[in-house]
């Protein structure tokens, strides 16, 4: 199963158009089963999500979230009437979905999706998430609050089963630090599992229009594929491989702010 996360910048910069093409590029040649999207859009006519499940022959899911606020006015005409939030595009049917409030008081509102997925496996459970990002005081209690929620979603025993737990989003933290801390505590990171590098940076100071403002992110792996066992007692996790995607430009042009992560996990036989 190829499990794949990805801030795709929603419609900032004046590019958009030209940047949905890479957008739609780049997942066409992935063509992940799992794909949590952040700081994705949905207008009249749709979503995002709805668009690249199109593309892949899949199922979507969008919940409008606050992370990051909406520019008030729109900077450019394409943003005007489209909401941002995250968004799930998956291979197999949704059977269910939840949306799990995480506490804010920065920015409101801070959402969760649980997504239960048909897998020929079993119940495929998947959590997407955006998390507070600012580095004031009030905003980082928010940011820990949230993550710690997401643990205690990811470690419920309710869903135990067959296959793995996912939480795949933009986490706003890098290894290590203490927002990360509760989620590492009940997880094990897919990206490490693979092999991927220790180091390994999702939002880079090199990419042009980079947020050099967030100075907790820039620089660093703060897009994550985590995971749980289904059971206690079920064998290992084991990632076959982990890469980056979606950092080089297509026609010209870069896709997202962010690099998508992409995690390629074994699971039992249905």
């Amino acid at each position: 199963m190829r499990v794949a996360t990805w801030n795709v910048w929603w419609r900032f910069g004046g590019a958009w158009p030209a940047r949905e093409r890479a957008i739609r590029s780049v997942v066409a040649d992935l063509r992940p089963d799992v794909l949590g999207l952040q700081e994705t859009w949905r207008d009249a006519d749709g979503s995002q999500a709805e668009a690249l499940a199109a593309l892949l022959g899949g199922h979507a899911v969008f919940v409008p979230v606050g992370v990051p606020p909406l520019p008030d006015p729109p900077e450019h005409p394409v943003q005007a009437g489209a909401e941002i939030g995250i968004g799930l595009v998956s291979r197999w049917p949704v059977l269910a979905t939840a949306v799990h409030d995480l506490p804010a008081h920065v920015h409101e509102p801070a959402r969760a999706l649980h997504a239960t997925l048909d897998h020929p496996a079993g119940p495929l459970h998947v959590l997407v998430a955006c998390t507070e990002w600012e580095p004031t005081r009030e905003a980082t209690a928010d940011h820990r609050a949230q993550t710690r929620v997401l643990a205690d979603l990811l470690a419920d025993p309710a869903l135990d089963g067959d296959l793995p737990v996912l939480l795949v989003g933009d986490l706003n933290a890098a290894p290590g630090t203490p927002e990360l801390a509760p989620l590492e505590a009940v997880a094990e990171d897919l990206w490490l599992l693979g092999g991927g590098d220790p180091d390994a940076v999702t939002l880079s100071s090199d990419t042009p229009m980079a947020p050099v403002e967030a100075v907790k992110q820039i620089d660093r792996r703060i897009d994550h594929v985590l995971a749980r066992r289904g059971r206690p007692a079920a064998p290992p996790l084991r990632v076959t491989h982990a890469a980056l995607a979606g950092h080089e430009p297509v026609e010209g042009v870069l896709p997202s702010d962010h690099r998508a992560v992409v995690c390629d996990v074994e699971l039992p036989a249905p």
